[in-house]
């Protein structure tokens, strides 16, 4: 079978592209591991959305995936796409177990994976102790303390959420002023729980079975004999830094510095930016291969938002109809 479009990716914006490609009856296939993307993982209250006053991630996907559900000409395969190719006007999608999938025109709503720390430790102690998703994992470090990277919005964030489990809750930001919005920043000051570190660079995750430290150097007033290190909030190989060096005693450490782009699949069909963003036309979301589309945080728009990722996988499944109709 041959699909007039596949949609690869199950968050706001796929879901979206979705409800408006069955409202205008093109077959499509939506492609997924899960419903959600970053929206269900990481969204521990959203305030922000339209017509929705306060509610989680969770709960917004589910309205989300309700209205999809309702389209008859949708499919909905979950596996994971792997690698797209284009021959004649015809685009196939491989999964990850190898199978084919065809289509006329491919919106990529692939979204971003969280980006690595990539200090000494971090990959050694994933899933134990180390993890990139509090509304996941949060609740198994009840009376504990623990260590969120990262001095943005999302940082400040999952130090909230991790209010109602932790005992001690520590922001690490590496730069001399955290980020976040002064919302968050004031939420975050009437709990005697989290201290904000700012200056702090991570150097390594230490434990045996278990994280059961973080070290950091202070970096305000490094030290000039050994050099300083001007760059992101992670521990380079070269050169040596300076700085005091700081341990504090904890059992989780939460990475909350950002996301990378999960664009590798469309290599040769796609320009990409530095940060291997898609780019994209902005009014349509067109890639520069005809019938392909990418939308949401995979493209290299400013603004990563749910109601932005919705609109833009609105405004491609339009545009791939369009496109459709040039073929016929």
């Amino acid at each position: 079978m041959i699909y007039d479009l596949i949609i690869i990716g199950g968050g706001p914006a796929g879901i979206t592209a979705g409800i408006y490609a069955g409202r205008q009856r093109m077959k499509t296939l939506l492609m997924t591991k899960e419903y959600g993307g970053q929206m269900a993982r990481k969204a521990t209250e959203i305030c922000n959305y339209p017509g929705f006053d306060k509610c989680t991630g969770p709960e917004l996907i589910e309205k989300f995936v309700n209205h999809l559900e309702k389209q008859e000409s949708v499919e909905i395969e979950f596996s994971e796409a792997e690698k797209i190719t284009k021959d004649g006007a015809v685009f196939t999608v491989t999964s990850t177990q190898n199978n084919n999938f065809q289509a006329k025109s491919i919106i990529i709503a692939t979204g971003a994976d969280p980006r690595p720390l990539e200090a000494i430790g971090e990959k050694e102690f994933i899933g134990k102790g180390v993890g990139y998703c509090v509304t996941c994992d949060g609740p198994i470090f009840k009376n504990k303390d623990v260590v969120i990277v990262g001095g943005g919005n999302a940082g400040f964030e999952a130090a909230l959420f991790m209010i109602n489990y932790a005992n001690k809750i520590y922001v690490l930001e590496y730069g001399p002023q955290v980020k976040a919005d002064q919302i968050n920043q004031n939420e975050a000051k009437k709990s005697d729980k989290i201290e904000v570190i700012t200056n702090a660079l991570v150097k390594e995750i230490k434990g045996k079975d278990f994280v059961e430290a973080l070290v950091y150097r202070d970096v305000s007033k490094p030290d000039k004999s050994q050099g300083h290190f001007d760059g992101p909030a992670t521990m380079p190989a070269e050169p040596a830094l300076g700085g005091e060096e700081k341990t504090l005693q904890v059992q989780g450490v939460f990475i909350e510095i950002g996301t990378q782009p999960a664009t590798s699949l469309a290599k040769g069909l796609v320009d990409f930016t530095k940060r291997d963003e898609i780019i994209i036309a902005t009014e349509t979301f067109a890639t520069k291969t005809p019938g392909l589309f990418a939308v949401g945080d995979c493209n290299a728009g400013p603004y990563k938002q749910i109601v932005t990722a919705a609109g833009e996988g609105c405004k491609a499944s339009l545009a791939a109809y369009d496109y459709l109709r040039t073929l016929k």
